[in-house]
């Protein structure tokens, strides 16, 4: 059964402001990425505002006339039907997931022969736009201060046996006080498997290590760490890295520690370089590993103490 408003939607397309899923209203349309469509949506049960991600694989699929999406031909049916028992599958297990820093999902249904993720709204900042806003630059304390807890919420992923392989600014949302929230979680794979059995590869370039272009390459908790190096350089940069295939051929990334020594602390750069090691077994092989070496020891560089008084003051007002 199709729960699809049929007037509100265009073929191929992101559902319009006014679709109806289940008790859901569609607000607007925020995003489109390679497992499918995020909305802005209204709960008339609780009369809240919601995200819903549509499994929508752009590769794979289109939107009929009639609402429902369905593969993009008959050579396609099998992994779009794969993808889909995947994207269930992961959103059941994400339902369990219970951390302040993961976003929460409340609800998952099947309609218009897709999946929707139903997940909690919250206010706040993306950290992409931040960037962007301020051409890179972030303070150290703001990091120190986004960071660990996200990290925090990647090892819960990552004791939960799942791996996120979609880490990047775009999917980091900042709540006021700078809390974080790991977002977007379609791309969510086993972990300890090869890459052959994912029937949609996710690639970022810039944050996707060189197992994932790779289709025989084995992603693990050391794939995700990569992105997080990879974000890490970002907000201190202000553009994203190059692409890690591009590296492997001939690396001409400079290493964090020299680059950025006058302005962050030595223990920050030198783990955000460890993460971003092009080979996965020279990286930290673990989130603990990670946070040790953020911790480790280090003298704060001078120009550091000017950010202290209010690194947030970005949510004034």
């Amino acid at each position: 059964m199709s729960f699809l408003n049929k007037t509100k939607h265009a073929p191929g397309h992101a559902l319009l402001k006014g679709a109806r899923l289940e008790h859901y209203r569609v607000h607007q349309a925020l995003n489109a990425g390679g497992f499918g469509i995020v909305y802005l949506c209204h709960d008339e049960h609780s009369d809240q505002q919601v995200i819903i991600k549509e499994y929508m694989p752009n590769k794979l699929a289109l939107r009929g006339d009639d609402g429902t999406i369905g593969p993009i031909s008959d050579a396609h049916a099998e992994n779009f039907g794969e993808g889909r028992k995947l994207f269930l599958q992961e959103a059941t297990a994400l339902t369990r997931l219970d951390h302040p820093n993961i976003v929460r999902v409340l609800n998952f249904f099947s309609a218009n022969d897709t999946v929707y993720m139903v997940m909690e709204y919250r206010p706040g900042k993306n950290l992409q736009s931040y960037i962007r806003s301020h051409s890179g630059g972030l303070s150290e304390t703001l990091l120190r201060t986004v960071f660990p807890p996200l990290l925090n919420g990647l090892r819960l992923v990552h004791n939960t046996g799942l791996l996120h392989l979609d880490i990047k600014p775009g999917n980091i949302h900042l709540c006021p006080g700078g809390i974080p929230l790991l977002l977007d979680f379609g791309a969510v794979f086993p972990r300890c498997t090869s890459r052959k059995l994912q029937v949609a590869q996710v690639v970022t370039p810039g944050f996707s290590p060189v197992e994932q272009y790779d289709p025989s390459g084995y992603v693990g908790p050391w794939t995700d760490i990569y992105a997080i190096g990879a974000t890490l350089r970002t907000c201190i940069e202000g553009n994203s890295p190059p692409p890690s295939n591009q590296r492997k051929e001939k690396d001409k990334l400079r290493p964090a520690a020299n680059v950025f020594r006058r302005r962050y602390s030595a223990n920050l750069l030198e783990a955000l370089d460890w993460a971003m090691e092009i080979d996965p077994l020279l990286r930290p092989q673990s989130v603990d590993e990670f946070i040790q070496a953020l911790d480790r020891p280090d003298q704060e560089p001078g120009d550091l103490l000017e950010h202290m008084a209010n690194p947030f003051s970005w949510f004034r007002g």
